[in-house]
């Protein structure tokens, strides 16, 4: 209960940063879906893109239009969450599969903002969850090799109700990877987007500009001066 309270604080937060006439880009989790509702309660003339088919079928319900990402090229503001982030505006992204799209939509944005608790946010990114790759299915032996010289342990990501590799909507492999006591976030970020056949990575560097943070006490916004 304690959750979905925040996630509607959240929400109520990002909607207040929401004009009308603009594109927005909204991901997906419970409190874009709450995002989602108020924004069809308040009105709002807007049009919306999104990673998300989840999101996407809700917007429709809801009556907001939806554009198709591959006939956008900007994006006034999008919101979304995370699994972890740090007071850097580093953050990962490893539950959806969908970061390499989330990515995109970020950078293509004038403001990218994460909604979360506190519970997500650390001094430096924790790395308890791991850094998932999206691979090209020919270049899985040689991103796995890459990786693992990077300190990475490589998992095949998979469900209990399938069998064998679970894809990206892009059609490529993902493949969840830990690591361990990373001292130096960018450059492991610089060296990911090195490797050849790794489409994306849910390492988000330099994307980010905003993290609203909201507790049972207050609400704070950790911000950057990023310029696009």
């Amino acid at each position: 209960m304690e959750k979905d309270y925040l996630k509607k604080v959240c929400a109520k937060q990002a909607l207040k940063l929401i004009k009308n006439d603009q594109i927005v880009g909204l991901g997906g989790g419970g409190t874009i879906s709450y995002l989602v509702s108020m924004i069809a309660d308040a009105s709002l003339n807007i049009k919306i893109v999104t990673p998300s088919d989840l999101t996407k079928a809700l917007c429709i319900k809801k009556g907001l239009t939806v554009l198709d990402l591959a006939y956008v090229n900007h994006v006034d503001i999008a919101f979304d969450g995370c699994d972890e982030c740090d007071e850097l505006l580093h953050a990962l992204k490893s539950g959806g599969g969908i970061h390499t799209r989330e990515k995109l939509i970020g950078t293509m944005a004038d403001q990218y903002i994460l909604l979360v608790d506190e519970s997500k946010l650390s001094n430096q990114l924790p790395f308890t969850h791991p850094v998932v790759l999206e691979v090209l299915p020919i270049a899985y032996s040689f991103v796995v090799n890459q990786v693992k010289a990077l300190g990475g342990k490589v998992e095949w990501r998979h469900a209990s109700n399938k069998d064998g590799f679970i894809y990206s909507d892009n059609g490529n492999l993902l493949l969840d990877t830990f690591f361990n006591e990373v001292s130096d976030i960018e450059l492991l970020a610089q060296q990911l987007d090195a490797i050849k056949g790794l489409v994306d990575h849910s390492l988000f560097v330099g994307v980010v500009n905003k993290i609203i943070v909201v507790s049972n006490e207050n609400t704070i916004v950790i911000e950057s001066e990023r310029t696009k």
